[in-house]
């Protein structure tokens, strides 16, 4: 269960991330409420749906919460325009697990968005055979927040529901 947990948790945080991972690299999404659907091969969590409310300083707050975690645990971690949108690839190691993931990065900002994501992990507790894992993220913009939600509020499947600011709650998710 905590294993799971610990995914889920990554998910999330990519999932979110990957729309603003660096304020100077990647647009900010308009503000309101975000679908965001993520698809997952060799993952126990196949496929989520989640709400997402959010606002400019929302978003900047989480490029500020994820990009030192992200500086802590990652050896390489690059973001590029491209013709059709964004590239990034990373390399990032947590509790014995290396991971290195590709991703692209396509859409508005305004409406929606696509990343595509293959990563690569080996070591760990399950032993250093290496798995691969594909993950696409779907999110489109359904209009204003819902009148009982603030920015920061993600509204996850059977409706629990938590804020990104409290980012160390979820941190307390992943494997030391």
């Amino acid at each position: 269960m905590t294993r799971k947990l610990a995914l889920l948790g990554s998910a999330i945080c990519f999932a979110l991330s990957a729309g603003i991972a660096c304020a100077d690299d990647l647009p900010v999404r308009k503000a309101g409420l975000w679908e965001l659907k993520l698809v997952t091969t060799g993952s126990p969590v196949p496929e989520m749906t989640m709400q997402h409310c959010t606002d400019e300083t929302v978003d900047k707050e989480m490029s500020n919460n994820v990009s030192p975690m992200a500086k802590q645990i990652c050896a390489k971690q690059e973001i590029k325009k491209t013709a059709t949108g964004y590239v990034s690839d990373s390399e990032c190691s947590v509790a014995g697990v290396s991971t290195t993931s590709h991703a692209e990065i396509t859409g508005d900002f305004n409406s929606a968005y696509t990343v595509k994501s293959n990563s690569h992990a080996q070591g760990g507790v399950a032993g250093a055979a290496g798995r691969d894992s594909t993950m696409t993220v779907q999110a489109k913009w359904l209009g204003a927040c819902k009148a009982d939600q603030k920015p920061g509020d993600i509204v996850m499947p059977g409706g629990f529901k938590m804020n990104v600011r409290d980012m160390d709650k979820l941190k307390a998710l992943l494997p030391k």
